[in-house]
């Protein structure tokens, strides 16, 4: 259960003050370790600045307790061929360390799946880092089970 005052609510990507916001709480998870340990590069934060406002998936949650930015999810849409639906991915989601296991991330999940319920999406996705056992037990928590592929690939270009 979240504590009293936490409140989440959709980031305004064309808002420049919400960005402000939310490329500061990206740069904080980017320089923790279980991000990348290093801060965001200049030109990343401004081709996210200009590019997610024009995005026609994104969807950014910010968790807020007075008016202070405590956590944050990055979501894009996808559709799924099998359901034939919509469904949401959430990419980043971080939450202020000091917050942390104060039911911020509970609360930013419910937003995430009343986001996704509004959309019509059959699942909500998300990937997790084998060494981060807190975030799996957030995970399990609030209803995520493991899915089918035990294995996920990338390809750096």
């Amino acid at each position: 259960m979240p504590e009293p005052g936490v409140a989440v609510r959709r980031i305004d990507f064309a808002d420049a003050a919400d960005m402000a916001r939310y490329l500061a709480m990206l740069d904080a998870y980017a320089r923790d370790p279980m991000g990348a340990s290093r801060p965001l590069a200049d030109d990343v934060r401004a081709r996210l600045a200009r590019d997610l406002p024009r995005h026609p998936t994104a969807i950014g949650l910010l968790a807020e307790r007075h008016g202070v930015a405590v956590g944050f999810a990055t979501c894009f849409a996808a559709y799924s061929t099998f359901a034939a639906r919509p469904l949401l991915n959430v990419h980043d989601i971080a939450v202020v360390a000091e917050w942390r296991g104060h039911g911020v991330a509970d609360a930013l999940l419910d937003a995430v799946a009343r986001q996704a319920l509004a959309m019509g999406c059959c699942r909500i996705t998300l990937e997790v880092r084998a060494d981060n056992p807190r975030a799996r037990r957030v995970y399990q928590r609030n209803g995520f089970v493991p899915g089918d592929c035990e294995l996920f690939l990338h390809r750096p270009l």
